[in-house]
């Protein structure tokens, strides 16, 4: 999750400040790393539409015979997610564009239990919430960078 007021230890935020101040970016797996990135909005707009369509229990539901997808009880797990990976290189390039000013990048092999890809599936949310996440990286980048800079008065 990125976009304003979000947390300063996370990879946007840590880009946006060493590209500002002409430090390098440490890039993992050297680049070959690709993220979903969602918009702070979709999450709000996924979450409010989860909490206007609260699930019921599935009566049919059998503790002898589980399913996963359903339950007896009045909930749902759901991942709300950009369900596009983008590839780090590709957000760092957005920043330098948005920013005006290339990054020093320094590429670094894979850190100890880390994924190369991470995506959500967000199916099971848009067939009951009817929502798909759909801010474009290019227009979250920019809103950020936006705020970013007003925020810190950069």
């Amino acid at each position: 999750v990125y976009g304003p007021w979000g947390r300063p230890d996370m990879a946007l935020f840590l880009f946006t400040r060493s590209i500002l101040q002409g430090k390098a970016i440490q890039i993992f797996n050297h680049g070959n790393m690709q993220r979903d990135f969602t918009y702070i909005d979709d999450i709000v707009e996924g979450i409010l539409r989860i909490a206007a369509n609260i699930p019921s229990g599935d009566d049919s539901w059998s503790s002898e015979q589980p399913s996963p997808e359903s339950s007896s009880a009045q909930y749902r797990i759901y991942n709300i997610g950009n369900h596009q990976p983008v590839a780090l290189t590709t957000l760092i390039s957005l920043l330098e564009q948005e920013l005006g000013k290339k990054s020093e990048r320094e590429f670094l092999p894979m850190q100890a239990g880390d994924v190369p890809a991470t995506f959500a599936d967000v199916e099971s949310l848009a067939q009951d919430t009817g929502f798909y996440p759909k801010t474009p990286i290019q227009e979250g980048i920019k809103q950020f960078v936006r705020w970013y800079l007003s925020f810190y008065k950069v």
